[in-house]
């Protein structure tokens, strides 16, 4: 990706995404600093029909490489997009609330069932990519006036309504038949899931607090996971550790959201992002907290050992610098920091495990 940053005695009114052209002078210029970061091992020159530039603060311009999924058949290639394969931080946020719960469900000083881990794992990008498609499919007519979103397959009519479900269908015919592979796997839990991520995206048009529902839904497999291992659930463990996973969904669902805000505006939509206004960084870190003390209350409750706390403080030392560093005006950073819960997602998880090794 090539990162082109004009240095402009002049502002820049509206920070939304924008196209402009650009020419071979504008490297050699010196009010520009370039930066560039290999992100493709071709040599060749980027082409002009490749290139599409998106304003991401006032100063700022990226020159975005095409995606791998365009390398896909022409046929494909909008239900890979559909589907947001290029995007698998969605998958990673799904997987590891269930990752979390099916390693704490693991008997004292043993490791995980790891073909139940991997079980889910092949089944969390289906159910990904079924979310985003009922997503899509609900909101093409929202998604048109948000530039972010205008260019998705049913928005932008590469896809139809009738492909979007007969597509959304397959996604979760296949991810039930993997599913059914989990030991004590439940069709209630199945069931659950498909309730809420088809109702999910119709709270944006009637509550300021659409990602109190996301919670839920994301981490839904919590309570999936401890049910694959056990048979049951025990409270003690698995609410206090659906409420930090709860609280960590809002948290970066929030940062997410303030990369649309003022596009939401025009088109009605609702999110947590435009309710905390000015005060957002004051709310994601009550989230964050709540997060964190929840994570230790389900830790001790279910008796793990000393790695899993030195394991907790890094993730909360994250969190902080996602708070602490965030710039809730760039859109670019905004996407940043949310893609950045990948790795507090993974500190969660290795805490786990080694806890219960050291348990």
């Amino acid at each position: 990706m090539l990162r082109h940053r004009p240095i402009l005695p002049t502002s820049f009114a509206n920070p939304s995404l924008f196209s402009r052209k650009t020419n071979s002078s504008t490297s050699h210029d010196s009010g520009y600093r370039t930066r560039v970061v290999c992100m493709s091992t071709t040599t060749s020159p980027v082409g002009k029909s490749d290139r599409k530039l998106i304003s991401v603060q006032p100063n700022e311009e990226v020159v975005k490489v095409s995606e791998w999924v365009d390398c896909l058949p022409e046929g494909l290639q909008p239900y890979a997009k559909l589907a947001r394969v290029e995007k698998p931080i969605g998958s990673w946020l799904l997987m590891f609330p269930f990752a979390w719960s099916a390693a704490l469900a693991a008997s004292t000083g043993s490791l995980p069932d790891f073909k139940t881990l991997a079980v889910f794992a092949c089944a969390c990008p289906l159910l990904r990519g079924a979310a985003c498609t009922i997503n899509d499919f609900l909101d093409r007519d929202f998604d048109k006036m948000v530039e972010r979103t205008k260019m998705r397959p049913m928005a932008s009519g590469a896809v139809t309504p009738f492909q979007g479900l007969c597509f959304f269908a397959f996604q979760m015919l296949l991810s039930h038949g993997i599913l059914l592979q989990i030991p004590n796997n439940s069709l209630m839990y199945e069931a659950l899931f498909l309730f809420l991520i088809c109702t999910y995206p119709l709270m944006k048009r009637m509550t300021y607090w659409p990602q109190a529902y996301l919670g839920f839904t994301i981490n839904w497999g919590i309570l999936y996971g401890w049910h694959a291992i056990k048979g049951s659930l025990q409270p003690s463990i698995v609410l206090p550790l659906f409420l930090s996973g709860y609280c960590w969904t809002i948290f970066y669902d929030t940062i997410y959201a303030n990369q649309d805000k003022e596009d939401d505006v025009k088109a009605g939509i609702k999110s947590t992002a435009l309710k905390f206004g000015e005060s957002t960084k004051e709310w994601i870190t009550g989230f964050a907290t709540a997060c964190i003390g929840s994570f230790a209350l389900a830790g001790y409750n279910a008796a793990l050992g000393w790695p899993f706390y030195a394991f907790l403080a890094a993730a909360a030392a994250q969190l902080a610098w996602q708070i602490g560093t965030a710039d809730l005006s760039s859109p670019a950073d905004c996407n940043r920091k949310f893609v950045s819960n990948k790795w507090f997602g993974a500190l969660i998880f290795s805490g786990i495990l080694l806890g219960k090794v050291f348990s």
